[in-house]
């Protein structure tokens, strides 16, 4: 697991997107990655993700990796693919934090609400950045973000694709802690260790019945839909750079 790695510490597993190269930008073999990761947190009573260096939490998911990605089907798969992985997240048993280290953006932003609690550096910002390049959430974060900040924030955030800091985001309710970024390293470990040692797991799972966090009756249409997107020519050429001809 050389671009995902997990550290396990008195009841926290900390599990960290290492590949500074792509801004930490998730591939075919990072899902695989992630995966295992949460295989091997399997018993913490908290979870942290968090990505490797101090600019990127997650830029996304890595298009050239993706860009092989071309049939209404293939798109369909990589979507669900991820959506499952992001709904791991969202359904695992103890809380999990997304610690952003640095910028969250498109699937970046994705991850970061499939968390059940998000803290920031307060030189961040999160964005659902997907409509600059013709296309919409695809791993069920357009309906984790409407939970978490309300339809008309959600609507606004995923077609305006705005970037927004974590003033911003901490008022609308995106981020729950903002903590400056020199220390930052030290606040999520130590909000980390305050949940890992309370009764986490049953508390979690009363919160999780009354307000559930993933929906697997909506993958399938959310999926065709952010397929269809996916293979327009409209798409294609925003990835290439260009105006899509009228």
């Amino acid at each position: 697991m050389t671009e995902v790695t997990l550290d396990l510490d008195e009841g926290a597993a900390v599990v960290t997107i290492d590949r500074p190269e792509v801004r930490n930008a998730i591939s075919p073999a990072t899902m695989d990655a992630l995966d295992l990761a949460l295989d091997g947190a399997a018993g913490a009573n908290v979870v942290v993700i968090r990505g490797g260096g101090d600019r990127a939490f997650i830029s996304g998911g890595d298009l050239k990796e993706l860009a092989k990605v071309r049939t209404h089907d293939e798109a369909v798969a990589m979507a669900l693919r991820m959506r499952r992985l992001c709904d791991r997240i969202s359904a695992f048993p103890a809380p999990v934090i997304a610690a952003l280290n640095g910028h969250a953006l498109g699937g970046g932003a994705e991850v970061a609400v499939a968390a059940d609690i998000r803290v920031a550096a307060d030189d961040v910002k999160i964005g659902f950045t997907q409509a600059s390049l013709a296309i919409m959430p695809a791993w069920g974060g357009a309906e984790r973000l409407a939970a978490v900040v309300g339809r008309a924030q959600a609507l606004l955030l995923t077609t305006t694709g705005e970037r927004v800091d974590t003033t911003e985001a901490h008022r609308i309710g995106l981020i729950d802690r903002v903590y400056p970024r020199e220390d930052f390293e030290a606040s999520w470990r130590a909000l980390a260790q305050r949940i890992a040692a309370s009764p986490a797991r049953p508390i979690k799972s009363v919160i999780a019945r009354a307000a559930p966090h993933h929906h697997p009756a909506h993958e399938r249409s959310a999926a065709a839909a952010f397929a269809a997107l996916w293979t327009s020519d409209a798409h294609w050429a925003a990835v290439a750079g260009l105006t899509p001809s009228s």
